[in-house]
């Protein structure tokens, strides 16, 4: 089997160096595995992604010297891919549609103790086929996965593997909830398109943060109600700035370009997120 994973940034902002420490995180795992690298754009959220940043992000990427295997995919132009699995999950029953707003949703879930990803309360699953079918007209709807169903089907004992080969075992409802699949702006959720993109293309590890350790659990639960097979999972240690404080884009992290134009080079570049790294 030939050894393959992914570098899969979203252009909802230009490369920071937290997004350049996990790109540089799979390429040393390529290269020590002798295992192809991919580049992936992740762009379906019409809504924040733009395309100047994405030809961005893939020259600074050669800029750092990063190189990948193969042509640059778009999830913008594999919009037919991510709707066939949503209508094979519509049609399994497994998911129901559900027209709560963001403000309903955080105002019935204040107070609720769950540790599922979603705690969402399941307000929309008890609506009949009619009542179901009448909103739909009308109303924006997502489409959220029924858990206790998906339970019910797959069963308990299920796990997702990673690269030590430890199996990590997670429950359906307790630990998932009902997840957004379809979201009512894009139609799809970046966990079915990561899905449906992993498997197309033959992934076999996944390289990412640990901040998506949580999603984990939701991706095998779709691959297995999707017949796909599952990828070994490998999330490596967050990288923090000398407050404390994520190298992420909701922080305001040093973005690549601005590096760039203060005339750092890759070599400092990497000097500057090895200091940053040893210090966490």
């Amino acid at each position: 089997m030939t050894l393959q994973t992914r570098f899969a940034p979203s252009p909802t902002g230009l490369l920071h160096l937290g997004n350049i420490y996990s790109a540089l995180q799979c390429q040393a795992w390529a290269k020590a595995n002798h295992a192809r690298l991919l580049l992936r754009i992740e762009d379906i959220d019409f809504t924040r992604c733009k395309p100047e940043l994405a030809e961005q992000m893939i020259d600074d990427l050669h800029w750092m010297g990063i190189s990948f295997d193969g042509q640059v995919v778009y999830q913008s132009q594999r919009l037919d891919l991510y709707q066939q699995a949503l209508e094979t999950l519509i049609a399994m029953d497994v998911l129901y549609p559900c027209f709560c707003t963001r403000k309903q949703v955080s105002e019935r879930t204040t107070n609720r103790k769950l540790s599922a990803l979603d705690s969402y309360p399941q307000t929309c699953l008890t609506l009949n086929k009619k009542e179901q079918a009448f909103r739909k007209q009308h109303e924006a709807f997502s489409w959220r996965l029924n858990s206790k169903k998906v339970q019910h089907i797959l069963g308990k004992g299920l796990y997702w593997l990673d690269a030590d080969g430890i199996k990590h075992g997670f429950d359906v409802v307790r630990d998932m909830g009902d997840v957004i699949i379809g979201r009512k702006d894009i139609h799809f959720s970046y966990h079915l398109a990561v899905v449906v993109d992993d498997a197309a293309q033959n992934i076999s590890h996944v390289i990412r943060g640990e901040d998506l350790r949580s999603s984990t659990p939701v991706h095998r639960v779709l691959q297995l109600l999707l017949g796909y097979d599952s990828p070994v999972y490998l999330h490596h240690a967050l990288i923090y700035d000398e407050a404390g404080q994520r190298l992420a884009k909701t922080k305001q992290s040093p973005t690549l370009l601005f590096l760039r134009e203060q005339g750092f080079s890759p070599r400092d570049v990497l000097g500057l997120l090895e200091k940053v790294s040893e210090s966490n």
